[in-house]
């Protein structure tokens, strides 16, 4: 599974375009080879200008070319932004989009950027697409004996939308997978507070409280959405965002 990197440039300077597609061409770098059956050729000067040496033999190249992974699967949270002036080739810097909106934690919404994501890699790599995980991080409210996770809700449906939009386009996505169906502690920041669960665990960060699962709004809200395979989601309606970009 590759953890997508879906990067946009701060400006349209060229240095800030060309900055942003080659931190995005590092990161297809690891689907590039499983997938492609070879290692790029950016990725080989990179190797030699900073002396890095890889015993590779000609079996392994043979290897490689014949046995190419039948499927991509990657994950999409949110979409970053570069700055040429101010970010670096380290995957921790990035720059902040005055466009989008994000969580407590600085994570964007962005659906289109799902869209992107799987139009991107379906012309790079023509295979078969999972998408692994995608959800939203929160510090939900425990109200009512569950939690009004509206947001959530909102959050999810618009980007299965983008999902089904790269479908109408002709891209082979065979599953959709939400992180993650209960709270558990995120392994980004340790934190249970950071929740991502349609079942709601009563545990806080230090490990305090009963144990005990309710289920959320957003619970029966994607229980629906299973059921009809989604077609509840009105791929069509004219305030899908993913709509409005066609539009405009």
């Amino acid at each position: 599974m590759l953890a997508d990197c879906t990067y946009y440039p701060n400006t349209c300077r060229p240095e800030d375009i060309v900055f942003t597609m080659r931190r995005i061409r590092r990161q297809y770098f690891y689907a590039d080879v499983p997938l492609r059956g070879e290692y790029p050729g950016h990725m080989l000067r990179y190797f030699k200008e900073n002396d890095i040496h890889v015993n590779i033999t000609e079996e392994d190249r043979e290897l490689l070319k014949n046995n190419t992974l039948d499927f991509l699967a990657f994950s999409y949270y949110y979409s970053r932004t570069l700055d040429s002036q101010n970010n670096t080739m380290d995957p921790r810097t990035i720059s902040e989009n005055p466009y989008l909106k994000g969580n407590a934690w600085g994570w964007t919404i962005d659906p289109l950027g799902m869209y992107n994501a799987i139009s991107q890699y379906w012309d790079r790599y023509q295979k078969p697409i999972m998408i692994a995980e995608n959800g939203f991080g929160y510090e939900d409210v425990f109200e009512d004996g569950t939690v009004h996770d509206d947001y959530r809700i909102d959050y999810l449906k618009q980007h299965i939308q983008a999902v089904g939009e790269a479908i109408k386009d002709g891209v082979d996505v065979f599953a959709y997978l939400p992180w993650g169906p209960i709270d558990l502690v995120s392994s980004g920041t340790a934190e249970m507070s950071k929740r991502y669960g349609f079942v709601y665990v009563d545990l806080d960060d230090f490990g305090k409280g009963s144990g005990d699962r309710f289920k959320k709004d957003s619970f029966y809200w994607y229980k629906k959405v299973i059921a009809t395979h989604g077609e509840g989601l009105c791929f069509d309606n004219p305030e899908n965002p993913i709509m409005i970009a066609k539009e405009k």
